[in-house]
Protein backbone atom coordinates (compact mmCIF):
# COMPACT_ATOMS: atom_id res chain seq x y z
CA UNK A 1 0.00 0.00 0.00
CA UNK A 2 2.81 2.41 0.85
CA UNK A 3 4.56 1.83 -2.50
CA UNK A 4 1.27 2.38 -4.37
CA UNK A 5 0.67 5.67 -2.56
CA UNK A 6 4.21 6.77 -3.33
CA UNK A 7 3.67 6.19 -7.12
CA UNK A 8 0.44 8.16 -7.09
CA UNK A 9 2.13 11.11 -5.36
CA UNK A 10 4.99 11.04 -7.83
CA UNK A 11 2.63 11.12 -10.86
CA UNK A 12 0.65 14.04 -9.45
CA UNK A 13 3.76 16.04 -8.66
CA UNK A 14 4.86 15.92 -12.32
CA UNK A 15 1.40 16.79 -13.76
CA UNK A 16 0.70 20.16 -15.33
CA UNK A 17 -2.59 22.07 -15.89
CA UNK A 18 -4.12 21.62 -19.36
CA UNK A 19 -2.99 24.64 -21.42
CA UNK A 20 -5.68 26.74 -23.05
CA UNK A 21 -8.57 25.74 -20.74
CA UNK A 22 -8.38 27.36 -17.32
CA UNK A 23 -11.86 26.12 -16.38
CA UNK A 24 -10.57 22.55 -16.12
CA UNK A 25 -8.84 23.20 -12.80
CA UNK A 26 -8.59 19.55 -11.78
CA UNK A 27 -7.60 18.08 -15.20
CA UNK A 28 -3.99 16.99 -15.43
CA UNK A 29 -1.87 15.78 -18.35
CA UNK A 30 1.36 13.88 -17.91
CA UNK A 31 3.91 14.85 -20.61
CA UNK A 32 6.34 12.21 -21.75
CA UNK A 33 9.45 13.21 -23.66
CA UNK A 34 10.46 10.52 -26.15
CA UNK A 35 14.05 10.03 -27.18
CA UNK A 36 14.83 11.61 -30.55
CA UNK A 37 12.72 13.67 -32.95
CA UNK A 38 9.21 12.50 -33.85
CA UNK A 39 8.36 11.56 -37.47
CA UNK A 40 5.70 13.79 -39.03
CA UNK A 41 3.90 13.19 -42.34
CA UNK A 42 2.13 16.14 -43.95
CA UNK A 43 -0.11 16.59 -47.01
CA UNK A 44 0.16 20.17 -48.25
CA UNK A 45 -3.31 19.92 -49.84
CA UNK A 46 -6.15 17.81 -48.48
CA UNK A 47 -8.01 17.73 -51.81
CA UNK A 48 -6.71 17.46 -55.34
CA UNK A 49 -8.86 18.00 -58.44
CA UNK A 50 -8.22 16.44 -61.84
CA UNK A 51 -10.01 14.67 -64.69
CA UNK A 52 -10.05 11.30 -66.40
CA UNK A 53 -7.08 10.73 -68.68
CA UNK A 54 -4.95 13.33 -66.95
CA UNK A 55 -1.97 13.07 -64.60
CA UNK A 56 -2.01 14.10 -60.96
CA UNK A 57 0.34 14.37 -57.99
CA UNK A 58 -0.97 13.55 -54.50
CA UNK A 59 1.21 15.60 -52.11
CA UNK A 60 2.98 14.01 -49.13
CA UNK A 61 6.16 15.01 -47.29
CA UNK A 62 7.78 13.74 -44.11
CA UNK A 63 9.87 15.51 -41.46
CA UNK A 64 11.29 15.02 -38.03
CA UNK A 65 9.85 17.36 -35.44
CA UNK A 66 12.42 19.92 -34.22
CA UNK A 67 14.68 18.91 -37.11
CA UNK A 68 15.11 20.06 -40.69
CA UNK A 69 16.35 16.68 -41.85
CA UNK A 70 14.13 14.16 -43.62
CA UNK A 71 15.41 11.08 -41.84
CA UNK A 72 17.69 10.03 -39.04
CA UNK A 73 19.85 7.92 -41.34
CA UNK A 74 19.75 4.92 -39.01
CA UNK A 75 16.77 3.23 -40.68
CA UNK A 76 15.57 2.95 -44.26
CA UNK A 77 12.48 4.98 -45.08
CA UNK A 78 9.46 2.93 -46.21
CA UNK A 79 6.69 4.75 -48.08
CA UNK A 80 3.34 3.06 -48.59
CA UNK A 81 0.31 4.45 -50.43
CA UNK A 82 -3.11 2.82 -50.06
CA UNK A 83 -6.62 3.73 -51.16
CA UNK A 84 -9.23 3.87 -48.42
CA UNK A 85 -12.68 2.32 -48.83
CA UNK A 86 -15.83 4.20 -47.91
CA UNK A 87 -15.89 2.79 -44.36
CA UNK A 88 -12.11 3.01 -43.76
CA UNK A 89 -12.12 -0.64 -42.64
CA UNK A 90 -10.34 -1.92 -45.74
CA UNK A 91 -7.45 -0.51 -47.71
CA UNK A 92 -6.40 -1.22 -51.28
CA UNK A 93 -2.65 -1.36 -51.89
CA UNK A 94 -1.45 1.17 -54.44
CA UNK A 95 2.32 1.59 -54.18
CA UNK A 96 5.21 0.70 -51.85
CA UNK A 97 8.78 2.04 -51.94
CA UNK A 98 11.78 1.22 -49.77
CA UNK A 99 15.26 2.13 -50.88
CA UNK A 100 15.58 1.19 -54.55
CA UNK A 101 12.69 -1.26 -54.36
CA UNK A 102 9.38 -0.17 -55.92
CA UNK A 103 6.10 -2.05 -56.31
CA UNK A 104 2.70 -1.02 -57.63
CA UNK A 105 -0.52 -3.02 -57.40
CA UNK A 106 -3.61 -3.91 -59.41
CA UNK A 107 -4.86 -1.34 -61.91
CA UNK A 108 -2.16 1.10 -60.70
CA UNK A 109 0.66 -0.98 -62.17
CA UNK A 110 2.67 1.09 -64.63
CA UNK A 111 0.76 4.28 -63.69
CA UNK A 112 2.20 5.28 -60.28
CA UNK A 113 5.56 6.48 -59.00
CA UNK A 114 7.05 8.76 -56.33
CA UNK A 115 7.81 12.35 -57.31
CA UNK A 116 10.90 12.53 -55.04
CA UNK A 117 11.64 16.18 -55.76
CA UNK A 118 13.56 16.24 -52.46
CA UNK A 119 14.78 13.68 -49.94
CA UNK A 120 11.62 14.09 -47.86
CA UNK A 121 9.15 14.03 -50.78
CA UNK A 122 6.83 10.99 -50.75
CA UNK A 123 4.25 12.47 -53.14
CA UNK A 124 2.50 9.98 -55.44
CA UNK A 125 2.25 10.61 -59.18
CA UNK A 126 -0.67 8.89 -60.96
CA UNK A 127 -0.84 8.99 -64.76
CA UNK A 128 -3.68 8.22 -67.18
CA UNK A 129 -6.32 8.72 -64.50
CA UNK A 130 -9.32 6.40 -64.59
CA UNK A 131 -12.81 6.90 -63.16
CA UNK A 132 -12.06 4.26 -60.52
CA UNK A 133 -9.11 6.33 -59.19
CA UNK A 134 -11.49 8.76 -57.48
CA UNK A 135 -11.36 8.56 -53.67
CA UNK A 136 -9.25 8.96 -50.53
CA UNK A 137 -5.60 7.93 -50.40
CA UNK A 138 -3.38 7.37 -47.38
CA UNK A 139 0.32 8.16 -47.40
CA UNK A 140 2.20 6.23 -44.70
CA UNK A 141 5.88 6.75 -43.93
CA UNK A 142 7.70 4.28 -41.68
CA UNK A 143 11.20 4.66 -40.22
CA UNK A 144 12.20 2.03 -37.71
CA UNK A 145 9.60 2.07 -34.93
CA UNK A 146 8.22 5.46 -35.96
CA UNK A 147 5.47 6.04 -38.47
CA UNK A 148 2.88 8.64 -39.39
CA UNK A 149 0.17 9.07 -42.04
CA UNK A 150 -1.65 11.73 -44.06
CA UNK A 151 -4.82 11.43 -46.15
CA UNK A 152 -5.43 13.10 -49.53
CA UNK A 153 -8.72 13.10 -51.47
CA UNK A 154 -8.62 12.85 -55.26
CA UNK A 155 -11.69 14.41 -56.87
CA UNK A 156 -12.47 14.03 -60.57
CA UNK A 157 -14.35 16.60 -62.59
CA UNK A 158 -17.42 14.89 -63.98
CA UNK A 159 -21.17 14.41 -63.92
CA UNK A 160 -23.59 12.15 -62.02
CA UNK A 161 -26.60 10.81 -63.87
CA UNK A 162 -29.45 8.46 -62.90
CA UNK A 163 -29.78 5.28 -64.91
CA UNK A 164 -32.39 2.55 -65.31
CA UNK A 165 -32.45 -0.14 -68.01
CA UNK A 166 -34.98 -0.90 -70.73
CA UNK A 167 -36.90 -3.09 -68.24
CA UNK A 168 -37.88 0.02 -66.29
CA UNK A 169 -37.25 1.45 -62.84
CA UNK A 170 -36.04 -0.65 -59.90
CA UNK A 171 -34.72 -3.59 -61.91
CA UNK A 172 -31.02 -3.67 -60.95
CA UNK A 173 -29.35 -5.40 -58.06
CA UNK A 174 -26.03 -3.90 -56.97
CA UNK A 175 -23.85 -6.06 -59.23
CA UNK A 176 -26.08 -5.43 -62.25
CA UNK A 177 -25.95 -1.72 -61.43
CA UNK A 178 -22.14 -1.83 -61.52
CA UNK A 179 -22.19 -3.50 -64.94
CA UNK A 180 -24.82 -1.09 -66.25
CA UNK A 181 -22.66 1.93 -65.37
CA UNK A 182 -19.52 0.37 -66.91
CA UNK A 183 -21.44 -0.39 -70.12
CA UNK A 184 -22.37 3.31 -70.33
CA UNK A 185 -18.76 4.55 -69.89
CA UNK A 186 -19.11 5.32 -66.19
CA UNK A 187 -18.85 3.89 -62.67
CA UNK A 188 -21.30 3.75 -59.77
CA UNK A 189 -21.26 7.15 -58.10
CA UNK A 190 -20.10 7.69 -54.53
CA UNK A 191 -22.17 9.50 -51.92
CA UNK A 192 -19.84 12.51 -52.11
CA UNK A 193 -20.33 12.70 -55.87
CA UNK A 194 -24.12 12.45 -55.53
CA UNK A 195 -24.10 15.08 -52.78
CA UNK A 196 -22.09 17.48 -54.96
CA UNK A 197 -24.51 16.83 -57.83
CA UNK A 198 -27.46 17.56 -55.52
CA UNK A 199 -25.84 20.84 -54.45
CA UNK A 200 -25.48 21.67 -58.16
CA UNK A 201 -29.22 21.11 -58.67
CA UNK A 202 -29.74 17.41 -59.39
CA UNK A 203 -33.32 16.42 -58.51
CA UNK A 204 -34.40 12.82 -59.02
CA UNK A 205 -37.23 10.97 -57.33
CA UNK A 206 -36.14 7.38 -58.05
CA UNK A 207 -33.82 5.74 -55.51
CA UNK A 208 -30.54 4.38 -56.83
CA UNK A 209 -27.49 2.39 -55.73
CA UNK A 210 -24.30 4.18 -54.69
CA UNK A 211 -20.79 2.71 -54.59
CA UNK A 212 -20.91 2.01 -50.84
CA UNK A 213 -23.95 -0.26 -51.27
CA UNK A 214 -26.43 2.30 -49.96
CA UNK A 215 -29.58 3.39 -51.80
CA UNK A 216 -30.30 7.14 -51.95
CA UNK A 217 -31.81 9.88 -54.11
CA UNK A 218 -31.43 13.70 -54.35
CA UNK A 219 -34.36 16.10 -53.95
CA UNK A 220 -34.05 19.85 -54.50
CA UNK A 221 -37.81 20.48 -54.85
CA UNK A 222 -39.73 18.56 -52.14
CA UNK A 223 -43.08 17.20 -53.35
CA UNK A 224 -45.64 14.64 -52.30
CA UNK A 225 -44.42 11.59 -54.26
CA UNK A 226 -40.81 12.22 -53.19
CA UNK A 227 -40.71 12.22 -49.41
CA UNK A 228 -43.53 14.74 -48.97
CA UNK A 229 -43.86 18.41 -49.89
CA UNK A 230 -43.24 19.58 -46.33
CA UNK A 231 -39.81 17.94 -46.04
CA UNK A 232 -36.57 19.82 -46.56
CA UNK A 233 -34.41 19.43 -49.69
CA UNK A 234 -31.60 16.91 -49.36
CA UNK A 235 -30.24 13.51 -50.27
CA UNK A 236 -32.75 10.93 -49.04
CA UNK A 237 -31.18 7.78 -47.64
CA UNK A 238 -32.89 4.37 -47.83
CA UNK A 239 -29.95 2.76 -46.04
CA UNK A 240 -28.03 -0.38 -46.99
CA UNK A 241 -29.78 -3.22 -48.80
CA UNK A 242 -29.06 -6.77 -49.94
CA UNK A 243 -26.75 -6.41 -52.95
CA UNK A 244 -28.02 -9.62 -54.53
CA UNK A 245 -31.75 -9.48 -53.89
CA UNK A 246 -32.70 -5.81 -53.62
CA UNK A 247 -33.45 -3.94 -56.84
CA UNK A 248 -33.24 -0.23 -57.55
CA UNK A 249 -31.94 2.17 -60.19
CA UNK A 250 -28.34 3.39 -60.04
CA UNK A 251 -26.50 6.71 -60.01
CA UNK A 252 -23.51 6.62 -62.35
CA UNK A 253 -20.52 8.96 -62.55
CA UNK A 254 -18.54 9.78 -65.68
CA UNK A 255 -15.87 12.28 -66.62
CA UNK A 256 -14.41 13.75 -69.80
CA UNK A 257 -13.43 11.46 -72.65
CA UNK A 258 -10.61 11.21 -75.16
CA UNK A 259 -12.59 11.49 -78.34
CA UNK A 260 -15.31 13.29 -80.27
CA UNK A 261 -19.01 13.09 -79.47
CA UNK A 262 -21.31 14.23 -82.26
CA UNK A 263 -24.74 13.96 -83.89
CA UNK A 264 -24.37 12.19 -87.22
CA UNK A 265 -25.82 14.14 -90.12
CA UNK A 266 -27.68 11.57 -92.21
CA UNK A 267 -30.20 11.99 -95.06
CA UNK A 268 -32.82 9.80 -93.34
CA UNK A 269 -33.90 8.75 -89.88
CA UNK A 270 -32.75 5.32 -88.78
CA UNK A 271 -33.76 2.20 -86.92
CA UNK A 272 -31.45 1.16 -84.09
CA UNK A 273 -29.49 -1.36 -86.19
CA UNK A 274 -29.15 1.17 -89.03
CA UNK A 275 -27.90 3.75 -86.52
CA UNK A 276 -25.20 1.37 -85.25
CA UNK A 277 -24.03 0.70 -88.81
CA UNK A 278 -24.12 4.39 -89.76
CA UNK A 279 -21.70 5.26 -86.92
CA UNK A 280 -19.40 2.37 -87.89
CA UNK A 281 -19.39 3.54 -91.51
CA UNK A 282 -18.38 6.99 -90.27
CA UNK A 283 -15.37 5.51 -88.43
CA UNK A 284 -17.03 5.74 -85.02
CA UNK A 285 -19.28 3.82 -82.64
CA UNK A 286 -22.76 4.56 -81.42
CA UNK A 287 -22.39 6.77 -78.32
CA UNK A 288 -23.06 5.64 -74.76
CA UNK A 289 -25.25 7.32 -72.17
CA UNK A 290 -22.26 8.42 -70.10
CA UNK A 291 -20.76 10.09 -73.16
CA UNK A 292 -23.84 12.18 -73.91
CA UNK A 293 -23.97 13.33 -70.27
CA UNK A 294 -20.24 14.19 -70.26
CA UNK A 295 -20.56 16.12 -73.55
CA UNK A 296 -23.57 18.00 -72.23
CA UNK A 297 -22.22 18.83 -68.76
CA UNK A 298 -18.51 19.31 -69.41
CA UNK A 299 -18.48 20.58 -73.01
CA UNK A 300 -21.83 22.38 -73.14
CA UNK A 301 -23.01 20.23 -76.05
CA UNK A 302 -26.45 21.33 -77.25
CA UNK A 303 -28.61 19.60 -79.85
CA UNK A 304 -32.39 19.50 -80.19
CA UNK A 305 -32.43 16.32 -82.27
CA UNK A 306 -33.37 13.06 -80.54
CA UNK A 307 -30.92 10.26 -81.32
CA UNK A 308 -30.23 6.61 -80.60
CA UNK A 309 -27.63 5.62 -77.98
CA UNK A 310 -25.86 2.30 -77.41
CA UNK A 311 -28.28 1.02 -74.76
CA UNK A 312 -31.24 1.41 -77.13
CA UNK A 313 -32.50 4.59 -75.50
CA UNK A 314 -33.21 7.85 -77.35
CA UNK A 315 -32.05 11.13 -75.81
CA UNK A 316 -30.87 14.64 -76.70
CA UNK A 317 -28.73 17.18 -74.79
CA UNK A 318 -29.92 20.73 -74.17
CA UNK A 319 -27.50 23.29 -72.70
CA UNK A 320 -29.51 26.34 -73.81
CA UNK A 321 -33.18 25.89 -72.84
CA UNK A 322 -35.56 27.21 -75.49
CA UNK A 323 -39.03 26.70 -76.90
CA UNK A 324 -39.64 23.10 -78.05
CA UNK A 325 -36.21 22.11 -76.69
CA UNK A 326 -36.50 21.74 -72.91
CA UNK A 327 -37.85 25.28 -72.32
CA UNK A 328 -37.57 25.15 -68.52
CA UNK A 329 -34.10 23.70 -67.84
CA UNK A 330 -30.80 22.52 -69.26
CA UNK A 331 -30.84 18.73 -69.27
CA UNK A 332 -30.26 15.56 -71.20
CA UNK A 333 -33.82 14.85 -72.27
CA UNK A 334 -34.96 11.23 -72.20
CA UNK A 335 -37.38 10.12 -74.95
CA UNK A 336 -37.51 6.48 -73.87
CA UNK A 337 -36.62 3.02 -75.17
CA UNK A 338 -38.49 2.88 -78.51
CA UNK A 339 -39.03 -0.19 -80.67
CA UNK A 340 -35.59 -0.79 -82.19
CA UNK A 341 -36.90 -2.33 -85.41
CA UNK A 342 -39.61 0.14 -86.36
CA UNK A 343 -39.02 3.54 -84.75
CA UNK A 344 -36.85 6.02 -86.66
CA UNK A 345 -34.50 8.58 -85.10
CA UNK A 346 -31.14 10.19 -85.62
CA UNK A 347 -28.03 8.86 -83.90
CA UNK A 348 -25.23 10.15 -81.66
CA UNK A 349 -21.77 8.75 -82.41
CA UNK A 350 -18.44 8.71 -80.60
CA UNK A 351 -15.03 8.55 -82.25
CA UNK A 352 -12.13 7.82 -79.91
CA UNK A 353 -8.82 9.59 -80.43
CA UNK A 354 -5.74 7.39 -80.79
Amino acid sequence: MKSLLFLVLISVSWAEPHPGNSSLEHERIVHIQENGPRLLVVAEQAKIFSQRGGNVTLPCKFYHEHSSTAGSGTHKIRVKWTKLTYDYLKEVDVFVAMGHHRKSYGSYQGRVSLRESSENDASLVITSLMLEDYGRYKCEVIEGLEDDTAVVTLNLEGVVFPYSPRLGRYNLNFHEAQRACVEQDSVVASFDQLYDAWRAGLDWCNAGWLSDGSVQYPITKPREPCGGKNTVPGVRNYGFWDKDKSRYDVFCFTSNFNGRFYYLIHPTKLTYDEAVQACLKDGAQIAKVGQIFAAWKLLGYDRCDAGWLADGSVRYPISRPRKRCSPSEAAVRFVGFPDKKHKLYGVYCFRAYN
